[in-house]
């Protein structure tokens, strides 16, 4: 793999977010016509400007009072997680032909006042910590996709509309890497990067589609996932600090709901040291086949959108941060999550 195209790749990215976070320069690396596929309910969008007026301008001035217009930059500070890139391998068969992409990733926490209501979510005037994760794909040196999600439900939760139950996991809880290496400036080696992206392909094609919808011991998680495993689950779902609580608070409810999910062709898959992570846009199909998070089962076809990264050490995973559009997620189970409690 390029390492020079890679790195050439992240400070594009990086380009992108300086001017996006009021301290750089309009980025010329964007296409003019990228494609931006985001939370519910802003959607899909198309063109860099639509992806300004639409999207970023919104968010901004609810919170940290960005106004791009003005130059206003507000009390707004971003946090990153995670920072890699890599080429895609997120075919299911392992076609590198029908992928082979190449792409940038990050995660971690938008800080500032929520000022202004944000999508119907009303206003606090406090401070709040707003979970973001972002896949951006690139080709000939520009950005011409962005794939990216905000924990509505978190930011429900800390707004005092909580929509859902109360999460069987811990709310609020989205901490960066144990270890403080996930933000991947440098380079990596190839051959630790390789041995990530064919696990993680193993783990998810093999082991996630081998539930045989009867028995959780099934699909032989505990041999992916450590013992005293780290999973930062999206609000309404909460987080687990270990694979029992994995097991008992997230897996096994959403296999009562969801029992025929499976993961399909994923919109990309890369790895980077050990680091891995992947968008997919229809990524999970389900059947809604029983209850979950007060909704009874509708019997519908459904389709999840989600951001997936995760740490290896060894032959185990030790950390995973896990996205959902829980908006999108419920909306196709005839719930409006936006409107209030169900």
């Amino acid at each position: 793999m390029n390492d020079q195209l890679i790195q050439a790749n992240k400070a594009a990215v990086l380009n992108m977010w300086g001017y996006l976070d009021g301290t750089g320069i309009r980025p010329e690396l964007i296409h003019n016509d990228v494609r931006f596929y985001g939370h519910q309910p802003v959607g899909n969008l198309v063109g860099f400007r639509s992806f300004i007026d639409e999207f970023w301008s919104p968010l901004r001035r609810s919170i940290g009072g960005r106004n791009l217009a003005r130059d206003i930059p507000g009390d707004w500070e971003r946090e990153t997680h995670l920072f890699f890139a890599g080429r895609s391998n997120g075919q299911r068969d392992g076609d590198i032909s029908n992928d082979g992409h190449h792409w940038v990733t990050g995660t971690g926490l938008f800080h500032g006042t929520f000022g202004e209501d944000y999508c119907g979510i009303p206003a606090t005037g406090g401070r709040v910590s707003v979970r973001w994760g972002e896949f951006a794909k690139l080709e000939d040196g520009l950005i011409t996709e962005i794939y990216f999600l905000i924990d509505m439900i978190d930011l429900m939760q800390q707004a005092g509309c909580n929509p859902l139950p109360p999460s069987r996991g811990i709310d609020g809880v989205y901490s960066p890497p144990a270890s403080s290496d996930g933000v991947q400036t440098g380079s990596a080696d190839s051959s630790v990067t390789d041995n990530s992206l064919d696990h993680i392909r193993r783990f998810i094609f093999d082991g996630l589609n081998a539930y045989d919808e009867s028995d959780l011991t099934s699909m032989g998680m505990a041999r992916w996932f450590d013992p005293q495993v780290k999973w930062y689950g999206p609000g309404g779902i909460g987080a687990c600090m270990s694979f029992k609580e994995f097991e008992e608070l997230h897996q096994a409810p959403w296999l009562v709901a969801f029992p025929d999910r499976q993961v399909q062709d994923l919109t990309a898959l890369f790895a980077e040291g050990v680091y891995s992570g992947g968008p997919g846009w229809a990524g999970v199909r389900a059947t809604h086949h029983g209850p979950y998070l007060g909704v009874p089962a509708t019997g519908n076809r459904l389709e999840i959108n989600g951001l997936d990264w995760w740490k290896r050490d060894g032959d185990r995973y030790v950390e995973n941060w896990v996205f959902v559009d829980m908006i999108h997620l419920f909306g196709q189970m005839g719930v409006e999550l936006l409107s209030g409690p169900h």
